[in-house]
């Protein structure tokens, strides 16, 4: 198997692209250890992956607690972060200052964090993939600083695959997804939603988490790549184009 005997940390790793992120790695024949701020989640989705999966309790917020598991962890070979919050677009002008800054904690500090204390641990050959997302390229109103946020995360990711090499530092630009950071969205406004999203798309279809997995695997094993940010999004950019 492709990742036969590599051991695997994925930051948000109890629930949607993280998920299955760890699902499709202990296929491949990785060690996993997912990692997440929720003890249920974290339980829960131990409970569906592999014995060879092991997990920990930790917030992305917290940058000891990161260097904690990654001491814990030890040697390695790839760090994928996938961990985000929900976030409802709002305009600038109406979010206070501190809300704003807040929006960068966990999906470009929490990576920031995450990188700083597992580099060392990283085996020769290994990687790290990072997350951003299609609103870093293709923003609608209300979602300035999301955008911002995913931009960061690719700039970061070139940088670090600079600074970092030979380790190897990529990306994965993801479109809509259905994953449950969506469930906060009632049932039938969802369903339209996910129908308006899908129509903006070549593929007239919503993303689903393992064809984001898909893409992480690729990213771990193919060593030629670097310093790139793939796009999976049904080609929802070339459409809006």
């Amino acid at each position: 198997m492709a990742l036969s005997g590599q051991h695997i940390v994925i930051i948000g790793g109890s629930s949607g692209m993280g998920l299955a992120a760890a699902r499709a790695a202990a296929a491949a024949g990785a060690v996993v250890t997912i990692a997440s701020s929720s003890q249920g989640r974290l339980k829960a989705a131990l409970a569906e992956l592999p014995d060879t999966c092991e997990g920990a309790v930790v917030n992305s917020r917290d940058e000891a607690g990161l260097a904690a598991l990654f001491e814990r962890v030890g040697e390695l070979d790839h760090v994928v972060y996938t961990a985000g919050d929900t976030v409802r677009p709002q305009p600038l002008a109406d979010l206070p200052l501190d809300t704003a800054r807040d929006l960068f904690e966990v999906r470009f500090w929490g990576a920031v964090a995450a990188v700083k204390h597992a580099t060392r641990h990283i085996r020769p050959g290994g990687s790290i993939v990072l997350t951003s997302g299609t609103v870093a390229v293709r923003p609608a109103p209300g979602t300035a600083l999301a955008a911002g946020a995913a931009a960061a995360a690719e700039g970061l990711t070139r940088g670090l695959a600079a600074e970092l090499a030979p380790i190897r530092v990529n990306a994965v630009r993801p479109g809509a997804i259905r994953t449950p950071l969506w469930d906060p969205v009632p049932e039938p406004q969802r369903a339209a939603l996910f129908a308006t999203l899908a129509d903006r798309t070549l593929t007239k279809s919503i993303g689903e988490a393992d064809q984001i997995a898909a893409a992480h695997l690729y990213l771990m094993e193919n060593r030629f790549v670097t310093g790139t940010v793939l796009t999976v999004d049904g080609g929802a950019v070339l459409a809006g184009s």
